[in-house]
Formats: C-alpha cells, sequence, structure tokens
C-alpha cells in the first residue's frame, strides 16, 4: 500500500536539459533522508531539447519521481498542473537552479512554520542574503515589487521568488481558479489567497543568482506589467470572491 505524501515537491521545467539531472539528484538525495514520506511531481512544458526524456529516464528509476507533459509554454501552467497533480500535504513549488539549497525546504514546513496557510521564500526579509546577483536585476526586481505592493499585495517584499509551500487543501482551492499562465502567476494566487483570508508568511532564505534565467527583462517586465493591471481589474470585479 503506497503511502500519502507528506510533502509534494512540485518542478516546473522549461529546457532545463544541462541543469535537470543535477538538479534532480540533488532533490531525490534530499528526500531520501527526511523522516516523512514525499513525492516529486516534475511537469515539462513546451521545451525543444532533452528535458522531458531526461525526467522520463530518472522516472523509471525512482518512483517518488512522476513526470508530466505540457503541450503549451507557460511556468504559471506547469505549476497548476503539477499543484493538482500533487497528493502531499503540503506542496512546494521548486526552481530547477535550485536557487534555494534544497535543504532550506524544511524552513517552510512543520514544525519550523505551523501557523501560516502559504509560506513564500523572500529575498528581502530581514535574515535573508543574496548571492552573485547583477545590480541591475536586482534593481529590477524591486522596482516590480514596488509596482506589486502598490497595486495587488501590500506589505508582502518579495513575491517572485520561485519558491513557495502551500498547505494541500490551501493548493486545492486556489489553483483550479488560477488564469495566468506565466511569470506573473505567483501575484494572482497570493491575490486570491488573501482574498479568501488565508495567512502568508515571508521567510527569509539565502538565494544564488543564477546566470541562466528564462526570464527576457524587457518583453517579460511590460507583460508582467499587464497582468498586474489584469489581476487588480478582476478583484475588482470580484472574479476572485470564491466560495
Amino acid at each position: 500500500m503506497t503511502q500519502h505524501p507528506f510533502l509534494s515537491i512540485i518542478i516546473p521545467a522549461y529546457n532545463e536539459e544541462d541543469r535537470l539531472p543535477q538538479s534532480l539528484n540533488k532533490i531525490l538525495q534530499f528526500i531520501q533522508k527526511q523522516a516523512y514520506i514525499s513525492e516529486i511531481i516534475l511537469v515539462e512544458n513546451g521545451s525543444n531539447d532533452r528535458t522531458l526524456a531526461i525526467a522520463r529516464a530518472f522516472s523509471e528509476h525512482f518512483p517518488a519521481l512522476k513526470v508530466y507533459h505540457e503541450s503549451q509554454k507557460g511556468k504559471g501552467l506547469a505549476v497548476k498542473t503539477g499543484m493538482l497533480q500533487a497528493s502531499g500535504d503540503y506542496r512546494f513549488i521548486c526552481d530547477v537552479d535550485l536557487s534555494m539549497p534544497i535543504e532550506d525546504i524544511n524552513q517552510f514546513l512543520p514544525p519550523a512554520v505551523s501557523d501560516a496557510d502559504v509560506t513564500i521564500a523572500s529575498r528581502e526579509a530581514p535574515g535573508a542574503q543574496r548571492f552573485g546577483e547583477p545590480e541591475y536585476r536586482h534593481l529590477i526586481g524591486r522596482v516590480f515589487n514596488t509596482l506589486v505592493r502598490l497595486i495587488a499585495l501590500p506589505g508582502l517584499q518579495d513575491t517572485q521568488c520561485g519558491f513557495k509551500c502551500f498547505k494541500g487543501a490551501v493548493a486545492e482551492k486556489l489553483f483550479p481558479h488560477l488564469t495566468i499562465t506565466g511569470w506573473t502567476f505567483d501575484v494572482e494566487l497570493l491575490f486570491m489567497a488573501r482574498r479568501l483570508g488565508y495567512s502568508i508568511k515571508e521567510i527569509p532564505i539565502h538565494w544564488y543568482y543564477s546566470p541562466h534565467s528564462k526570464v527576457h527583462v524587457l518583453r517579460d517586465s511590460l507583460r508582467m506589467g499587464l497582468d498586474l493591471l489584469r489581476i487588480r481589474w478582476n478583484g475588482i470585479r470580484k472574479v476572485y470572491e470564491l466560495q
């Protein structure tokens, strides 16, 4: 009889053939050392390299790894698919680059955290540290977060770090209603979470910059700005007043 997982690790993967083998090895080694049961849900979406083949090859040897394919691109879409396929009591979004050390996942789980429905990694909360990030990337990120706080989520210092944890029941409530499939999906999720009264806690982390980011600063910044306005408009129209 298969044991119910305490933790699901959801990994969105787009054109990650170079980084994926090392990252999967680290994640698999991590879960094998834990006292609780874990599963890994990897969702490949729209890749044109060997990401899917590599993931499937790993899954043949590691039953805890489940691999799904989405033909359309979009990190938000991949995360949504993974969250709704997962079954863990806690469901953690994990970027392939592991810019936050995988061992730090336990900071987001009981007993370290027991009073929050959603915990998000923060590069800005007191105690957080960034390593190797170019100044221009940091500046662009802070400008975007200022817009996020002004338009949608006052008080949250870092909504875009790629590591977030949701209680299973909270994930099942929020993710079916996610409409943004690109980079700004995080803001929409957190906006919905607040509308429903869920508690959100920022966890300070050590974060290591990866020079192979999939974000294209100029093109994606405009799209993300428009997404913020869309989220705010949806809020005014009470689109997120979920029952």
